[in-house]
């Protein structure tokens, strides 16, 4: 009788104490995976910090070009400006969101969910 319960108590504590230690699939935040993850997103970030600062630049271009066509008459290149301008437009708004995923992703990974 005495061993059977000696018997049941030490399965229950094996039981209980391996709910307390970390999975397989958990193992991987403690190791580099989560740490290369992070790395990532962060080299993402600069790689969109980089798009954005070349994005308004060439919108900033477009615009001066526009206005330089405006004012000496050139009715030719004032279509391919408000080309460049709206295609411009588009891949800073695209760029931005990516650079907002991108933050958002590193927030998630970096609080562990």
């Amino acid at each position: 009788m005495v061993r059977k319960r000696m018997i049941v108590l030490a399965a229950a504590a094996f039981i209980g104490g391996m709910s307390f230690t970390p999975s397989i699939a958990a193992a991987d935040w403690y190791g580099n995976g989560h740490r290369g993850d992070i790395r990532a997103d962060r080299q993402d970030l600069q790689a969109d910090r980089f798009d954005l600062r070349r994005d308004r630049g060439d919108l900033r271009r477009d615009w001066r070009d526009l206005g330089r066509d405006l004012r000496f008459g050139s009715g030719a290149n004032i279509g391919r400006d408000l080309s460049n301008i709206h295609h411009d437009r588009m891949y800073l708004r695209r760029d931005r969101r990516d650079f907002r995923h991108d933050r958002r992703e590193l927030f998630w990974d970096r609080r562990g969910f």
